[in-house]
């Protein structure tokens, strides 16, 4: 049966991809990958031969009929984005809800999510959390931010090098400085690493070269405390 694949794929690490994946690459009709060049390191390190095509944000809106006729007429295809599962903050929703919509089957395999390592290994309570992924650079930022204030389940961002340390400020003053957070950066990978501590000691750690601001990285802040939110609400 013509379907859907929607496969996760490794977050850094090469060797983070499941059996499953692998053979579900290699038997499908095209995978689409959000950068054919990127995905073609792990196909050619997992000798997967099957056809690439590009599927990303700036063509997904004039792709997305075209490859749901594909499949309709008895084509299989993978949907794989440059890490991760695909459609967490990035390329895939589109693709999945057209399919839904035309009664085409989807299938996730599970797999890598960054956000996922990020909130076991901070240390918040993980048993409730909001993720938010990326916040918005400009408009609606303050909006998004004012919103999350009283939430009281551990929050979870996706966050560029670039921003991190405006994002950290701008939570300080909204959250309050001495709110707990966690810094996951370059998760599985060589220069993995996790800083912890409140929103302003964290961003004294990159002041003082003790925080890094490169790579991929995950922010984890922890929710209101119950307590305050009960009392300010009185």
């Amino acid at each position: 049966m013509a379907k859907l694949y929607v496969v996760p794929t490794p977050i850094g690490n090469l060797g983070d991809i499941t059996f499953r994946a692998i053979e579900v690459l290699k038997s499908v009709d095209l995978i689409l990958a959000e950068d054919t060049r990127t995905s073609g390191k792990l196909l050619k390190h997992y000798e997967i031969s099957t056809p690439v095509q590009a599927y990303h944000m700036h063509n997904e809106h004039r792709n997305t009929d075209y490859f749901v006729a594909m499949i309709a007429n008895g084509k299989t295809l993978a949907l794989i984005s440059d890490a991760g599962t695909p459609a967490i903050s990035d390329p895939g929703f589109m693709l999945v809800r057209s399919c839904v919509k035309n009664n085409i089957v989807v299938e996730c395999l599970p797999g890598a999510t960054a956000f996922v390592p990020a909130l076991v290994d901070s240390g918040l309570p993980s048993d409730r959390f909001v993720f938010e992924g990326f916040l918005p650079h400009k408009k609606g930022r303050k909006k998004r931010l004012e919103a999350l204030i009283n939430e009281t389940r551990t929050l979870i961002f996706y966050e560029s090098p670039f921003r991190i340390k405006k994002t950290l400020v701008q939570m300080s003053e909204y959250f309050g400085a001495d709110r707990q957070a966690v810094v996951a950066r370059e998760l599985s990978k060589i220069y993995e690493s996790v800083n912890r501590g409140t929103l302003k000691n964290l961003v004294e750690q990159i002041d003082e070269g003790l925080l890094k601001e490169k790579g991929e990285i995950v922010l984890l802040v922890s929710g209101k405390p119950e307590e305050k939110r009960k009392s300010n609400s009185q």
